[in-house]
């Protein structure tokens, strides 16, 4: 399964509960993924209001899933699906996760900085299914609506190529163009 648009935290939700006895692994990299000692040590629900560039208000929803490895491998094989299926429910009995939220990954270790990263594409390979995640970006949501950042037409957005300036040049007529009494001042 592939995505071209961010995952919803329902459809993220409901991919694990499509294989619950597979060994749940999150690739960050090509060919490089979380240890399999990984825990899942928070679920955190954050709610996001921006004013863009163009002075637009925007409000989203995003459930942002924690991954840390410890610092000594603890298990040879990741955990279950089902495992984290019941982390999931424990956090949805104190704090009701939005289904339409954007989910997002959150994960770093010592070869790779802590970032949020988006679930990609799903595999599911004998024992295991595997979440591949890729990296967020940023855009100017201004440009994106056809719009100019910030009280200036679109040609002169902040995001667009700076205008050429022209020099300025010194003109002098014979050298001796600012001595008092010259015109010059």
């Amino acid at each position: 399964m592939s995505q071209s648009n961010p995952l919803t935290w329902g459809d993220f939700k409901n991919a694990l509960k499509q294989n619950p006895d597979l060994h749940l692994q999150f690739q960050y990299e090509e060919g490089k993924f979380v240890d399999s000692s990984y825990h899942i040590t928070e679920i955190k629900q954050a709610p996001i209001v921006s004013v863009d560039c163009g002075g637009v208000m925007n409000s989203w929803t995003e459930v942002i899933v924690q991954l840390w490895e410890p610092s000594e491998k603890e298990v040879d094989r990741s955990m279950k699906v089902d495992k984290a299926l019941k982390i999931v429910d424990l956090v949805e009995k104190y704090l009701p996760l939005n289904p339409s939220a954007t989910v997002k990954i959150e994960f770093g270790n010592s070869r790779f900085d802590t970032r949020q990263m988006y679930p990609g594409e799903f595999a599911s390979d004998g024992e295991t299914f595997t979440v591949n995640l890729v990296t967020d970006f940023t855009q100017c949501k201004a440009l994106t609506r056809n719009e100019s950042c910030g009280t200036s037409p679109a040609e002169a957005s902040c995001c667009a190529p700076a205008p050429v300036k022209q020099e300025l040049e010194l003109v002098t007529s014979d050298g001796d163009s600012c001595k008092p009494g010259s015109g010059c001042c």
